[in-house]
Parts: structure tokens; C-alpha cells; sequence
């Protein structure tokens, strides 16, 4: 009777444990990251008698959760990838939204060019040339409400990167603080415990999309957490805290650290909000602003080329029309010599949307662009024979140490210095500088043009006589002879005149100052076509051009990191529900565990009311 009253009691354990455990389950139905616990059940080993066994009842041999290993990894590599994707079509979004918003940068171009070419058809009315600098200040406007909006931008993604990385820490902490729970319960219990698991899990889960991890499991039931080329986040109970510092270059731009070495590790960084947010300010806001800035550069090259080649209506030659800054020189914190730099732009034809760093290794420079890669320098660094690379122009003070460098971004911050250089109407230079005519018997095919190749000259507006002695001799105000090679042009007094066909003997030009500047729009044409006119990479993109390639490849970053979370939100859900399918808490079969759970108990209770029964008659026989 004792045997099958023992046996009975371990059964009625047997299903208190399964319905506490399906009561768990049920509880925890809605819990983020928790895991369906299952119990196995073994059979206690069997009493021999003679020539036979008898069975002596059951044991929970365990309560474990239904995991995957495999699924679980799975899942954690896919929320890193939908974090990344989230994040990264969030902050494109934005920078499209600015781009295409009221601040639009080619309605203020086209409204500034109408008003040149109604400047250009009233070149004497003081009205058109008001609105030709209303205009002209409202293109500036809009590049530094860009400007700014691409700035915001970047200081909301500086704070993300902070945060971010603050929340990976608490992250870090927290799973090393799991690691050694269930460490200590593993070491006393011989099995871990399955909430405890559960929750380490979910927080690696939340991590992994807030950065690329890799877990390696441990003996101890621990794990490892790694982040980048081999930066550990946790090991065992020790979490390793990520770190930001300022930027060697600028001090408003932060960079992540590694906590123990402080050596940089943005650049190593990958999947997650984080890996997104560094990608996006590398990849597509640091280029954006920079394109944004050629474009300001383009315009104020080329129309204030244009605009020296003119005269205002004091008869005053044309000055600068718009002013932008050059390019930014940022030394490195860690240097320690004296040393300067002073760089402009030589060629804007050759100037790429690259930053470059210049570095001294104590006897020599070399330059890198922002991608690495060596650029070949020109010249030897001085005033008189400048560092020549990529349309800059380098000129080195101060004496270096070995080890400093200089960071020299070309246009990175163009867009936001960009001005109307002139306040009075007066002075914008509509008309032709010179006025030429051709002698009356000349048998040139076609008149000269002249422009102004020295606007300083003191000479630049002094009359002048050119006489042909010859096909390829002539003089100039009865001076020496000179000669006169075909397509070059002829040179003088800070001007230069190319001649429209071969001269022959006798042919003669007089030139002189236009002294009818306030009628004569012929400069004004002009600087209506610099609206078309190739200005960067070798001549051949316009300024709108300029502005066209910045909407498109912000837009098409923008369509990539769409298309990207469509994606890896799919890869999301297919995971999450292959790992559920496994993991996960359903409840019809909660419901059917409890009945047949509740059916054992009741079962097992009447084994032992049964073996009551029986041991209450025993005792009845006895006494009787």
C-alpha cells in the first residue's frame, strides 16, 4: 500500500508542476521575449521482486524552454537589420523632405536668372536692378535655410549617436548582470534558469538592433557580446561601455570609442540605429552638404567671372556680385608643432566633393582624400610655388612636428557663408566694358570679342590702337612691333582681344571704355547664360546641374533605404514567426496541456484515495 501510495503522490507532483508550468505560459502569453516552457517527465526506476519489477512512480526531470538556437540568432541578426533600415530611411526622409520643401533651391535660381534677363531688357531702370538683388538675397536665403536645415540635421544625428550609444551601454550592463545570475543558479541548480534566459535573450535581441553584435556562447552559460572588428561588449559578468569623443577635427562632431582603448571604432561599426546613423552621416548628409556647397561655389565663380567682365553705370568695371567662403582648414587636436595652413580654391573645374586630410611625417606631406586614397601633390607648399591637388591651392606656415596634420574641406561649409557681396543697384554691371570698332577697310571675317584678363590694371580702360603691318605683326598705340600668332589673343592694359579671322596688312581695331553704360545690356546677356554655364568636374556641370545631382542622390539614397526596410522588414517578420512558431506561446495547446494535466491530477489523486481505501480495510481485517 505504501508503494502505490508513493506512486501516486509523484504523479499528483507530476501534474502540480505541468499546471504551474501551463499556467506560466498562459501568464506570459503577451511577454516580449519569452520562451514556452515545457516539462519532462522520467520514470522513477522500478522496485524488483521476485522474477519481476514493479513500477514505482515518476520524476520531473526538467522544466526547459522551447528554443532554438538557430532561430534565435536569426532573429537577432534580423532586428539589427531592420534597426538599420528604420532608422535609415527615417533621416533620408527628412533630408528629402528639406530638399523638396518650400526652400527649394531651383525655384530661387530660376527666379534670379528671370530677373537678370528683365534686368537685362531694362538695363537702365533702377526698379529691375532692385529686383535683381531682392532676388539675388532671397537665393541666398535659400542656400543658408538649406544650409541650416542640413546643420539641424546634423546635430540631431550627433545627439542619436550619443543616446544610442548610451542605451547600448545600459544594454551591456544589464546582460552582464544576467550573465552572472544565471552563472550562480546554473552552479547551484545545475540548470539555468529559463526566465532568467529568456531575458538575457530579449535584451540581446534590442541591442542587436541598436548595433551589429556577434554572441558566442560560453561553458559557464554565458555569453560574449562583440560589436565591430572584435570591440567586446560583455564578457561573463563584466560589461565593456562604448564610448564618444570629440572628433580629431571638429569638435562638434562625435565619434565612437572604444571604452577601454579610446581608440576610434566609427568606421567599424555596422548594422543597428547606430551602424545607421554613422553610415548616414558619412555616406549621405556629409556628401549633401558638400554638393551644396559646389553648387554655391559654382554660382558665385561663374557669375562673378562673368559679372568683372562688365561695367556698372558709373563706368566702373563689374566687382564681385557674391561672396562665399573658401575652403575649411581644420588642424588635429593632437598636434604639436606650430604649423599652418592656408588653402583656396586654384581650379574650381578640377574641385571634387572629396574632404582631404595633409599630413607631415617629418620630413615630407602627403594628402589622402576622405576615402583614403594618396592624391598627388604639385608645387612645393610655399607662397610662391603652393601645394597644387584636386583644384586647391596649399600653402604651408609655421613649422610642423612630425605626426600633425590638417583636414581641408573644399566646400563642406560654402553654402552657409554665401552673400550678396553689393548693396547698391547702381553697381551691378550690366554693359560691355569696351566699346571696338573695326577700320573701315579691314577684311577680317568677323569683329573681335574682348574681355578684361586683369580688372586691376590702372591702364585697363586707357583707349587703344591696333594697326596690322603685316598678317602676323602689328602695334599697339604706335609702339614696337609685335607678333601676331593666329588664335592667340592680343594682350594689353589687363585685356585681352581674340580676333574673329586672319588680319591682313593695314587692318586696324580702336578700343575704348564704354562710356555708354547705362543704356548698353551686353554683359547682362551674358550673365543670363551662366545659368547654363558648365562650371564643375572639368566644365561640364552647371550650378542647377549641380543642384539636380544633389535631389538625385539624396533621392535615390532615400528610395534605397526604403526598398531596404520593405525588405528587412519581411526578413523581421519571417523570423519572428519562425522563431515563435517554436518559442512561442499558443494557447489551444496551453488549453489542452491544462486538461490533460488536470485530468492526471485528478487521476492521481484517486490512486491515492484508492490506496487509502484499501489501507482503511486492512486495518478493519486486522482488528477484527
Amino acid at each position: 500500500m505504501a508503494d502505490m501510495l508513493s506512486t501516486g503522490v509523484s504523479g499528483l507532483l507530476a501534474a502540480q508542476i505541468g499546471l504551474s508550468t501551463v499556467s506560466h505560459n498562459v501568464a506570459n502569453v503577451n511577454t516580449d521575449g519569452y520562451s514556452r516552457q515545457v516539462v519532462s517527465f522520467g520514470a522513477r526506476l522500478p522496485e524488483g521482486q521476485a522474477g519481476f519489477y514493479i513500477g514505482t512512480g515518476v520524476d520531473t526531470v526538467a522544466v526547459q524552454r522551447a528554443y532554438s538556437e538557430f532561430l534565435n540568432s536569426s532573429l537577432w541578426s534580423a532586428s539589427s537589420g531592420q534597426g538599420r533600415a528604420s532608422t535609415l530611411a527615417s533621416l533620408t526622409g527628412q533630408l528629402n523632405n528639406q530638399l523638396s520643401g518650400s526652400t527649394n533651391l531651383q525655384t530661387s535660381l530660376d527666379s534670379f536668372y528671370g530677373a537678370v534677363q528683365d534686368m537685362a531688357n531694362a538695363p537702365s531702370d533702377t526698379a529691375s536692378r532692385q529686383v535683381l538683388l531682392a532676388r539675388a538675397g532671397g537665393l541666398v536665403s535659400t542656400f543658408h535655410a538649406l544650409s541650416g536645415q542640413f546643420s539641424q540635421l546634423s546635430g540631431q544625428v550627433q545627439q542619436q549617436i550619443t543616446d544610442t550609444v548610451g542605451s547600448i551601454n545600459s544594454d551591456s550592463a544589464s546582460i552582464a548582470k544576467l550573465n552572472g545570475l544565471i552563472r550562480s543558479s546554473s552552479a547551484t541548480d545545475g540548470t539555468p534558469p529559463a526566465d532568467l534566459l529568456d531575458q538575457r535573450d530579449a535584451l540581446v535581441k534590442k541591442l542587436a538592433g541598436e548595433v551589429g553584435v556577434s554572441v558566442v556562447p560560453q561553458n559557464d552559460h554565458t555569453i560574449s557580446v562583440f560589436v565591430g572588428n572584435g570591440q567586446a561588449l560583455v564578457t561573463g559578468t563584466e560589461s565593456h561601455p562604448l564610448g564618444t569623443a570629440a572628433n580629431v577635427y571638429d569638435a562638434t562632431r562625435v565619434e565612437v570609442v572604444g571604452g577601454g582603448s579610446g581608440s576610434v571604432i566609427s568606421g567599424r561599426i555596422g548594422g543597428g540605429a547606430l551602424g545607421a546613423l554613422l553610415d548616414f552621416r558619412s555616406n549621405v548628409l556629409d556628401p549633401a552638404q558638400t554638393q551644396l556647397g559646389r553648387s554655391a561655389q559654382a554660382l558665385a565663380s561663374a557669375f562673378n567671372a562673368q559679372h568683372a567682365q562688365g561695367v556698372d553705370l558709373h563706368g566702373e568695371v563689374g566687382g564681385a556680385f557674391f561672396s562665399v567662403a573658401g575652403p575649411v582648414v581644420q588642424g588635429a587636436s593632437s598636434n604639436t608643432g606650430s604649423g599652418t595652413l592656408d588653402a583656396s580654391i586654384g581650379d574650381i573645374g578640377t574641385l571634387t566633393g572629396k574632404d582631404y586630410v595633409l599630413s607631415y611625417d617629418g620630413s615630407n606631406w602627403s594628402m589622402h582624400d576622405s576615402h583614403g586614397s594618396a592624391v598627388a601633390l604639385g608645387g612645393s607648399g610655399t607662397s610662391a610655388d603652393p601645394f597644387t591637388a584636386a583644384g586647391l591651392s596649399l600653402v604651408l606656415g609655421g613649422s610642423a612636428s612630425a605626426g600633425d596634420s590638417f583636414r581641408v574641406q573644399p566646400s563642406r561649409a560654402a553654402a552657409d557663408s554665401f552673400s550678396v557681396a553689393i548693396d547698391d543697384p547702381d553697381k551691378v554691371a550690366a554693359a560691355a566694358a569696351f566699346v571696338v570698332n573695326a577700320g573701315s577697310g579691314n577684311t577680317a571675317t568677323a569683329p573681335p570679342s574682348v574681355r578684361i584678363s586683369d580688372g586691376s590694371d590702372p591702364n585697363l580702360l586707357n583707349a587703344s590702337s591696333i594697326v596690322f603691318s603685316s598678317p602676323s605683326s602689328y602695334s599697339i598705340d604706335g609702339g614696337a612691333a609685335q607678333t601676331f600668332t593666329p588664335g592667340q589673343p592680343i594682350v594689353h592694359n589687363g585685356w585681352s582681344m581674340q580676333l574673329g579671322g586672319a588680319p591682313q596688312a593695314g587692318d586696324s581695331f580702336s578700343l575704348r571704355a564704354n562710356r555708354n553704360a547705362q543704356g548698353d545690356n551686353s554683359n547682362a546677356l551674358m550673365l543670363g547664360k551662366v545659368a547654363n554655364l558648365g562650371v564643375l568636374d572639368g566644365g561640364v556641370t552647371s550650378t542647377g546641374r549641380a543642384y539636380s545631382q544633389l535631389v538625385s542622390q539624396v533621392g535615390s539614397a532615400g528610395a534605397l533605404a526604403k526598398d531596404d526596410l520593405t525588405t528587412q522588414t519581411a526578413v523581421y517578420s519571417q523570423a519572428m514567426s519562425s522563431q515563435q512558431s517554436v518559442s512561442g506561446v499558443n494557447l489551444d495547446e496551453e488549453a489542452a496541456n491544462l486538461v490533460r494535466y488536470q485530468q492526471a491530477y485528478q487521476a492521481s489523486a484517486q490512486v491515492i484515495s484508492t490506496a487509502n481505501s484499501l489501507f482503511s480495510a486492512l486495518l478493519g481485517a486486522v482488528r477484527g
